[in-house]
């Protein structure tokens, strides 16, 4: 079994890092650079920047700022917001990321998955799902939550590794903000129907959250935001509390002692 990536989340707006309830209620987190680069030090795996407003806005992803971003972190960093076409996505990577996410583009055009796959590996095309509960099951919503789509988030993740995502990026909205834990029944849905990795997003509260969203939900990375900015806790407890979990981690310089 691959380790198990922990993976803070920078979400944008406005070039600040912003954390919000169920993307909503917005409050300052700080800079991108600057956390990115405490991020790196401290042990995570990965970094996630979210142009959130781009979507909304109908703008470009905010280049300067991933620019920024990739020169202070020396660790994978995947980028979203903006990107509707092949050649935003080489913008976006040219800027310094190492895969780019789509979202809102990919489920009004489908085939913006396969087209950015094919010209620049499929290992680089993560596909964000943010899923709202629903009788039925839970359905895809964009334009950072503010537009329902009627796509079923399940179909949705299977035809999307089927058009070329090499990675999904699984948010619940329902939990988002709230720190009520992660949805293990919508990763579970998901990850035992595709063969791609999944990363797990919305609800962390603290290190047995991030255990749970593995060993119960079936994923191969868990993201957090703002029990990372706001300091509840770090990525060294997270990691030791896989560890104790049995779950593989790459360890960092303040869990050397941990087995």
């Amino acid at each position: 079994m691959l380790c198990c990536r922990i993976i803070p989340c920078l979400d944008v707006a406005n070039g600040r890092v912003v954390k919000g309830t169920r993307f909503v209620d917005l409050v300052d987190e700080g800079d991108p650079p600057e956390l990115a680069e405490r991020y790196a030090a401290q042990g995570a795996d990965e970094l996630v920047f979210l142009d959130i407003t781009a979507a909304p806005e109908g703008r470009g992803t905010l280049l300067d700022i991933v620019e920024r971003t990739a020169r202070r972190a020396f660790i994978p960093l995947t980028v979203g917001g903006g990107v509707r076409s092949a050649d935003d996505m080489r913008d976006v990577l040219r800027a310094g990321a190492d895969k780019v996410s789509l979202n809102t583009a990919a489920a009004a055009d489908p085939g913006l998955v396969g087209r950015c796959a094919a010209r620049f590996g499929r290992q680089a095309v993560v596909v964000a799902i943010d899923a709202r509960r629903r009788e039925d099951g839970w359905e895809v919503v964009v334009k950072g939550g503010r537009e329902p789509t009627g796509l079923d988030a399940v179909a949705w993740a299977e035809r999307a590794v089927g058009l070329g995502a090499g990675e999904l990026l699984v948010t619940s909205m329902d939990r988002d903000g709230t720190r009520s834990g992660f949805d293990t029944e919508l990763l579970r849905a998901i990850t035992s129907r595709v063969s791609v990795p999944v990363i797990a997003s919305g609800g962390a509260a603290g290190p047995d959250d991030f255990v749970a969203a593995v060993r119960d939900g079936g994923a191969d990375a868990v993201l957090a935001a703002s029990i990372f900015h706001r300091r509840l806790h770090s990525i060294a407890e997270v990691k030791a509390a896989m560890a104790a979990a049995g779950l593989p981690v790459r360890l960092v310089p303040a869990m050397e002692a941990v087995g």
